[in-house]
């Protein structure tokens, strides 16, 4: 025999009815009883039916969202998805960096030729110091085999070497620091934009109010809770994002004074050269 219906101003009470009822009847039990029958509240609550198709469930929640909500829920689902992209992308080019200028650095201070150093840091082609190195090499050959070379010594900052550098600086500089701005738009608009969604939700909730002429928590619960996923889901596409922004920031602040140093270094190497 199917249980009788329960009025919708009356299944808050159930709710309470139903916490209560775990509580009190473990009263006698051991510790580890009592723990079990705190487990299994949230299974009572999700099984008690508030209004309509919302049973607690994150799913259900974005299923019977408004249109709306709906739309910045799927805005805030592509701003996740291209910033992971992007977190994953940095994560690669920042590690390649760092392990090809180990390897330059290794093979620059190892005594070698430039010529044979330039010919095989050919092959990292991830590392900003070697491709400092090539256009500051490139430079250095143009200048000595011309009629107008730099004097012995006498390496000034407009001097063809001292600019190639500083295009291949500023142009690693670029490279590291490509996708990261999106980054910080996703961590800096994605909470507004959940905001958005749950402001216009709860909105949605009140005149629903409106509509039924019933001010009970079965009423309202559903609509404020669609509208809360909203927030919660703009969180979560901000968090990874600011972490991830903030951790390549400091990362590539480390690799730009690591290329700010080994272009003093080179510049002595090349006015040594013309002595």
């Amino acid at each position: 025999m199917n249980p009788a219906p329960t009025h919708p101003n009356l299944r808050p009470f159930r709710l309470m009815r139903i916490i209560t009822e775990k509580i009190f009847n473990s009263h006698s039990e051991s510790p580890f009883v009592l723990f079990q029958s705190f487990l299994s509240l949230p299974l009572a609550i999700s099984t008690v039916d508030l209004q309509g198709g919302f049973r607690g469930e994150v799913w259900d929640l974005v299923i019977h969202a408004g249109p709306v909500v709906k739309i910045v829920l799927v805005i805030l689902l592509l701003f996740s998805i291209i910033s992971w992209a992007v977190i994953l992308f940095k994560f690669r080019v920042i590690r390649l960096a760092r392990r090809e200028n180990t390897a330059f650095l290794r093979m620059f201070w190892d005594g070698r030729e430039m010529s044979r150093i330039f010919s095989e840091s050919k092959r990292l082609r991830h590392s900003p110091l070697a491709e400092i190195f090539r256009c500051g090499y490139k430079e250095m050959e143009k200048s000595s085999q011309g009629a107008s070379g730099p004097k012995p010594g006498t390496l000034s900052p407009y001097s063809p070497v001292h600019r190639g550098i500083q295009r291949a600086y500023l142009a690693e500089s670029l490279r590291l620091e490509k996708a990261l701005t999106f980054l910080a738009t996703t961590g800096n608009t994605t909470p507004f934009i959940g905001l958005f969604g749950t402001v216009w939700g709860i909105m949605d909730a009140f005149r629903q109010i409106g509509y039924k002429g019933s001010t009970s928590l079965a009423t309202v619960a559903p609509g404020i809770s669609e509208a809360l996923i909203a927030t919660a889901a703009g969180l979560a596409a901000a968090i990874p994002a600011v972490i991830a922004y903030n951790y390549y920031l400091n990362q590539i602040g480390s690799i730009t004074s690591e290329m700010e140093s080994f272009m003093n270094e080179f510049l002595n190497v090349a006015e040594k050269r013309w002595i």
